[in-house]
């Protein structure tokens, strides 16, 4: 039934396949962006808070009796930290933008999304009753066009604080034209939280934006929090309207209590080290632009390659040599990259990997 299709993957180059890489290489593909998957100590206190209480599993979702003190606690840790006045916990990401763009736009509304948003996003906006647009990837004045084109009854804006393949930020002005727009902007921070600004707490430090009420955050724990799952922050009466009526918090378990309990353990850490990381960040946006030329302000470093056959033999070499990259190819992006992540617990073999890249 698929065969054909499959063997015109395989002879475009973009067949793809799971794969056990050795974890002896150095690793420079994931989004571990601090290492913190690899921290033993941190993972003996997750499991140490997760053990004092009666159950170690959720048993239901969050409506029903799945919610725990240990997703309260990650809730209200994060509100705290982030200026946001309420905040709900999901399974993943990819749950929490289901949940975020199925639920919040409605009939007569328009919703307005990048296009290079995350892949979980542009599937959720295929369930929505809303008009959706997509604008030229970080335009804010064809985002703008398109606002001034169309008629709605409410208005949303989906963005990233950091893009997921090409690792640039987004642009301060669509803060500035949610608030003339009225526009509720929906920030996906999977690759900015634990990553961005002093406290490492995305882009809205970074930028120096305070919370306001037309604003909603969404981030991942799977990434710089050294876990799974995710959350999503925004004022009381947004979070209450999602339990009422997003399905995939409604109608999924509740996320896992050792996964949140790690989350919490490491976002404490990350907070008391945030200086540490925070100097080793701009170190390594220092050694990706010394050995390549190429200036990121983020911890994702996309390389450009001829096409996905090259990509796939780069990431072959550089495997032989002790080092596991990304190998991306269309259709997540549209040129073929090696993304490489500049890792703050590897930065001692950065420049010597970065030096086989640029040989490469």
């Amino acid at each position: 039934m698929y065969e054909k299709s499959l063997e015109a993957l395989k002879n475009s180059s973009r067949f793809r396949e799971r794969k056990l890489f050795d974890e002896n290489l150095i690793d420079f593909a994931s989004n571990d962006y601090l290492g913190l998957s690899e921290n033993k100590k941190l993972l003996k206190k997750a499991y140490k808070k997760v053990k004092k209480y009666k159950n170690f599993a959720p048993k239901a979702s969050l409506l029903v009796n799945g919610y725990h003190p240990i997703h309260k606690e990650f809730e209200e840790k994060l509100c705290r930290l982030n200026g946001f006045e309420s905040g709900i916990v999901a399974g993943s990401g990819f749950l929490a933008n289901l949940a975020l763009f199925e639920a919040l736009p409605r009939k007569g509304d328009l919703l307005l999304m990048d296009e290079e948003f995350h892949a979980s996003g542009i599937v959720a906006s295929k369930l929505t009753q809303a008009k959706v647009l997509t604008f030229r990837h970080n335009d804010y004045k064809n985002a703008k066009e398109l606002m001034e084109s169309n008629s709605y009854k409410n208005l949303f804006i989906a963005v990233e604080g950091v893009y997921s393949m090409g690792g640039d930020l987004v642009k301060k002005e669509f803060f500035e034209l949610a608030d003339e727009k009225n526009a509720v902007l929906v920030v996906d921070e999977a690759h900015s939280c634990g990553v961005l600004g002093e406290n490492l707490l995305g882009i809205f430090e970074y930028y120096g934006i305070t919370p306001k009420a037309n604003h909603i955050k969404m981030g991942t724990l799977g990434k710089a929090l050294g876990s799974y799952g995710a959350y999503i922050l925004a004022n009381k009466e947004t979070v209450s309207f999602l339990e009422n009526r997003a399905k995939s918090i409604i109608y999924a378990t509740a996320p896992s209590l050792f996964d949140i309990a790690l989350a919490s353990v490491n976002l404490t850490y990350i907070t008391k080290k945030a200086q540490k990381f925070h100097d080793l960040y701009l170190k390594a946006i220092e050694i990706a632009h010394k050995e390549t030329g190429i200036k990121t302000e983020s911890l994702i470093l996309p390389i450009p390659m001829k096409s996905s056959k090259s990509v796939l033999d780069a990431q072959e070499k550089l495997a032989k040599e002790g080092f596991v990259v990304g190998a991306i190819r269309p259709p997540t992006v549209k040129i073929p990259i090696l993304r490489v992540i500049l890792r703050l617990n590897e930065l001692e073999n950065l420049e010597k990997a970065l030096k086989i890249i640029k040989n490469i």
